[in-house]
């Protein structure tokens, strides 16, 4: 669907100005800037502007920076135009647009290196760099597009599609003070040379299609076939294997069909449906979204017509109207009792009915009293004396106390009386609701606490940074004696009222919590800091400072087959087969899997003038037949070179060939520095001007031109007055399902326990099944049922097609 929407978006009605940013018109880039001119476009009469000397500074105002800016926060997904022809051999970055040391987004081309390189933050919060293996700064026009959606990257270069990966989430969360770059990634670094025109971020992924109209065709290639014939295979396979997981799913959620999920409440043991209303003795209550919200019940004054009177009835929170009875010049309610003695003194027991009367109620015999006649009290609802003391609540008054209220015995009967913490909800006590002694300011809790309503009472909770001393106060605590403090071990705790502070030790930096060993100039070589002005060194390097390269070859740590010779590299080496050599594909580091080059079989040779070749061990020779005439000359390139002529390529002026009796010797230039007429753009490192020098990216060191050496696991070089870094190459780790990365070095290493590792390979056609039975795909994540504090994860190794609760980490 947003493919279709897409092709109308750009074909029919242009791109919408909010989802574009012209990185030109925006920087207005036609006004004057040093080393910046305006030359011919790649398209006739186009405009293109060419970037040439190092002095220049292309960066946007801070005012147009935040306006760019804030069309991009908060996407991934967005497409990266340039149209460019680069300087050959010119390593620089043609956007970049970083906070700090935070590169956000950024493109450059090595042209050292042939290689196109984008950096840019991701979602995990760390810079992510990926690198294409592609030469753009060959002096030829090229257009780049280069898309990213969510973690799907495609690499456009004149309109083919040249990689395509997925890569970790971008996040574009630009904080505010974010420079935007132009050509360089700084005054000092990363400066292009060559043309650049329609520079444009366009914040959708299909963004190439304004550039390459032709990829929007409707009828694919025979080649785009063919390739979604293979994908629509893959997927028939992955969809068969998940067609049988989802048919055993079904059968386990065929119990579940009948059922209807809402959210609902519980009090009393009593469960309410959502929205659901009901009375709670004095109180209404609501089931709200599976929380019960209750309230006070109002009781209006009721108005009784005659013969009745307002009275509490069993069930019913407010007074209700009731029949009443005239009995001796008072009044009764309904159930009301009233005990008299006749005129030969026997007891007489009426009681108050429905009929408004009083009905004579038979009496049965009084028990007999265990108390003396002193402590024998005469009450007028009976006719039976009680004792003093007599536990009426026993006698079923206790069930008309229903709510936070107990019944407490009188001298001559019962009442219902509101439990501490609680008030009453009506005047008989039957009903209280909680008292809140925080918010009515009831409570006894001291300095340093914060006081916490509970049904009926409250507590005293101390602040964060004290320790309890009794109920109701806290005092201070020295987390820094008791050790509960978050402190580095490398660093000096001090206490503070209401918590403490850190600060790192002499030698160390960082925010307390977290220290790390200083170092006084640096560790280089990707050295870390492992003690205040200690260095541990990464392999193949040594020094104080980790600053020497250790020469495995000159050093004779390496020995190399005869067929192969030693060349050493910054941290490591390696075994290069010799000329007339190749490897035969069994690589081997000491060089024994090089093998002779048949050059007579291959065509590798330059045997001309009816010469014959005879291949010989790492090369060949050029004989004259028997009773042939052979002049010895050579052809190269179309052209007959004479025994013994010597000439400078024309593409090459460094490299020098001559013909040696019909063989064409080639080689480079032997570079002695001591000769003051050596040709220094073929030896740079010949070159003593200042101006090839490179200033290192602290700013402190210089390098001569030629020189190399490795930071923060990039291995850069000096070439011309330019730094080019790349990362460093890392041998390939192969059968291999849990990597991690050692601190300090570059290059992962397996590991057993996938715990412990950075990485996890994840195979989607694999599953686990969790305690309950359900089935999980690997690396899909759960909390574990009952407890809100486990996580847990499938993570399948790859020697098992059925994984278990086995391969389940928590």
């Amino acid at each position: 669907r947003f493919f279709i929407l897409g092709f109308r978006f750009f074909s029919g009605f242009g791109i919408d100005p909010s989802l574009r940013i012209d990185v030109f018109e925006d920087l207005n880039i036609e006004e004057s800037y040093a080393g910046v001119s305006q030359v011919q476009g790649f398209h006739n009469e186009s405009t293109a502007f060419l970037f040439k000397d190092m002095w220049r500074s292309v960066r946007a105002s801070a005012g147009v920076s935040e306006r760019m800016l804030q069309k991009l926060r908060g996407r991934v997904e967005f497409t990266l135009l340039l149209t460019l022809k680069q300087d050959k051999f010119n390593s620089g970055v043609m956007l970049s647009i970083h906070h700090g040391e935070q590169r956000y987004l950024e493109l450059e081309s090595s042209g050292q290196r042939s290689e196109v390189r984008l950096h840019y933050w991701t979602a995990e919060r760390r810079t992510h760099s990926e690198v294409f293996p592609y030469s753009l700064a060959d002096g030829r026009w090229h257009r780049v597009a280069l898309s990213l959606s969510a973690s799907q990257l495609v690499l456009y270069v004149d309109c083919s599609r040249i990689y395509e990966r997925l890569v970790e989430t971008p996040s574009m969360d630009v904080p505010a003070g974010t420079t935007v770059w132009l050509g360089q990634r700084n005054n000092a670094h990363g400066f292009f040379k060559g043309v650049m025109q329609d520079v444009q971020l366009l914040l959708m992924p299909q963004g190439y299609i304004s550039q390459c109209p032709d990829l929007n065709r409707t009828c694919p290639t025979c080649n785009d076939f063919h390739g979604l014939v293979q994908k629509i295979m893959e997927l028939q396979d992955i969809l068969a294997k998940t067609s049988g997981k989802l048919a055993r799913a079904e059968e386990r959620m065929r119990a579940l069909d009948g059922c209807y999920c809402e959210r609902t409440c519980s009090l009393n043991g009593e469960i309410y449906r959502d929205e659901e209303v009901w009375i709670d003795g004095c109180k209404n209550c609501t089931c709200l979204n599976g929380t019960v919200e209750c309230e006070s019940i109002f009781c209006p004054a009721p108005q009784c017509p005659p013969n009745t009177a307002p009275a509490y009835i069993p069930g019913a929170c407010c007074k209700e109207c009731q029949s009443v009875c005239l009995f001796r010049g008072r009044v009764y309610v309904e159930g009301d009792r009233k005990s008299v003695r006749d005129s030969t003194g026997t007891c007489l027991l009426f009681e108050c009915r429905v009929s408004r009367s009083m009905r004579r109620v038979e009496s049965t015999s009084c028990p007999e009293l265990t108390c003396p006649e002193s402590e024998q009290i005469t009450l007028t609802d009976r006719c039976c004396k009680v004792c003093r003391g007599h536990d009426f609540c026993a006698e079923g008054y206790s069930s008309s106390c229903v709510e936070n209220s107990e019944c407490v015995n009188l001298e001559a009967g019962a009442c219902c009386s509101c439990r501490d913490g609680y008030r009453a909800l009506r005047d008989d006590s039957a009903y209280c609701q909680d008292v809140d002694e925080c918010a009515e300011g009831k409570h006894y809790c001291r300095e340093n606490t914060v006081c916490v309503n509970t049904p009926g009472s409250f507590m005293c909770v101390c602040q964060t940074g004290y320790i309890r001393i009794d109920d109701y106060s806290c005092t201070e605590h020295d987390e820094c004696i008791s050790g509960l403090h978050r402190c580095d071990e490398n660093a000096l705790c001090f206490n503070m009222v209401g918590g403490h502070s850190c600060t790192c030790k002499p030698g160390y930096v960082g925010n307390g919590t977290v220290c790390r060993a200083q170092c006084d100039g640096l560790c280089h070589n990707g050295g870390s800091c492992v003690a205040p002005d200690t260095c541990i060194c990464q392999q193949g390097f040594t020094g104080r400072r980790c600053e020497t390269d250790i020469d495995e070859c000159s050093d004779g740590f390496v020995e190399c087959d005869s067929r192969a010779t030693c060349v050493n590299l910054p941290g490591w080496y390696h075994c290069e087969c010799r000329d007339g050599y190749h490897d035969n594909g069994m690589f081997s580091a000491n060089g024994e899997s090089c093998e002779d080059i048949d050059e007579c079989e291959t065509g590798r040779h330059n045997c001309a003038n009816d010469t014959v070749c005879f291949n010989m061990d790492g090369g060949y020779d050029c004989r004259c037949p028997h009773g042939k005439n052979c002049t010895g000359d050579c052809v190269h390139e179309g052209k007959v070179k004479h025994n013994r002529q010597i000439w400078v390529l024309d593409d090459d002026r460094c490299s020098v060939c001559s013909c040696q009796t019909g063989l064409v010797m080639c080689r480079r230039m032997v570079c002695d520095c001591e000769n003051p007429t050596v040709d220094v753009s073929c030896c740079p490192e010949c070159d003593p001007r200042l101006t090839s020098q490179c200033l290192h990216q602290n700013g402190l060191l210089t390098y001569n031109n030629g020189d190399t050496w490795v930071e923060n696991c990039q291995q850069c070089q000096c070439m011309r007055g330019e730094v080019d870094c790349w990362p460093v190459p890392c041998a390939a780790v192969l059968d291999c399902e849990f990597l991690v990365v050692p601190e300090g070095e570059c290059c992962p290493h397996c590991v057993s326990d996938p715990c412990q590792a950075d990485t996890v390979r994840n195979d989607i056609t694999k599953t686990c099944v969790d305690e309950y039975g359900i089935t999980r795909f690997s690396g899909s994540a759960w909390t574990k049922h009952g407890t809100e504090c486990s996580l847990c994860q499938c993570k399948v190794t790859r020697q098992s097609s059925d994984a278990s609760v086995n391969d389940m980490f928590f």
